[in-house]
């Protein structure tokens, strides 16, 4: 018998897991959530994703997707009805491509970055990472959200910033976005982690702040 239904192998500290889940939730879909050990990894992960073997994966009947960005455009397309996450127009839709990818290529990294410095080097990364923000910030000129008047696809796949990024802000002591250098986007934290579907999936903060403590802590003596 095939197997029905739709699960998520994720990890709950993922912020590439929660966009699968912030998706899903938006629409209205069960699933289930399968939590894995990325240090010992469960037979249906190396079986549903046997090439990159990371999370997060979607299984939908059986059938695997993998790539949290592409997990979020199938669900848009696979459950038509409900909260759209895409833009109707194909130029909305590809501009909204076009900002993800660059969130991904160039923001990411450099926020990383701010977790693995200090001092001096740190200040340098902070201001690196503030400058590849703006552009989107620019985006969120006289919108309450990426997607307009509601959460859409741009806003599901940066929308890990508004919980993460103040938690490696307290953990390394740095300030990315401010009211100074960042107002739009910061209001827009606000907005976006007020949506249901998105706090409903929000991971514990103080199990986030000490997993990441831990894990910079483990990262500086390394390099030291």
């Amino acid at each position: 018998m095939a197997e029905k239904g739709v699960k998520v192998l994720g990890m709950w500290a993922s912020p590439m897991v929660i966009r699968v889940e912030w998706a899903l939730r938006l629409k209205g879909v069960e699933y289930e959530y399968v939590d894995e050990d990325l240090a010992n990894k469960s037979a249906d992960l190396l079986r549903y994703n046997p090439v990159t073997k990371k999370v997060p994966v979607l299984v939908h009947d059986g059938k695997p997707i993998a790539e949290s960005t592409i997990i979020v455009e199938y669900i848009d397309e696979a459950w038509k009805g409900g909260h759209p996450i895409m833009p109707a127009d194909p130029y909305e839709r590809a501009q909204a491509r076009f900002w993800a990818r660059y969130a991904e290529d160039k923001c990411n990294p450099a926020l990383y970055q701010i977790f693995t410095t200090t001092g001096e080097a740190q200040r340098e990364v902070v201001r690196a990472a503030q400058q590849c923000l703006k552009p989107l910030e620019a985006a969120l000129k006289g919108r309450r959200f990426f997607g307009g008047d509601a959460v859409g696809y741009l806003d599901i796949v940066v929308g890990w910033l508004a919980h993460w990024l103040p938690v490696i802000e307290e953990v390394s002591g740095a300030s990315v976005v401010t009211d100074e250098e960042l107002p739009l986007m910061k209001a827009w934290f606000g907005r976006f982690l007020a949506v249901d579907a998105v706090r409903a999936a929000l991971p514990d903060r103080d199990r986030l702040l000490a997993a990441n403590k831990a894990r910079r802590e483990q990262i500086l003596s390394s390099a030291a």
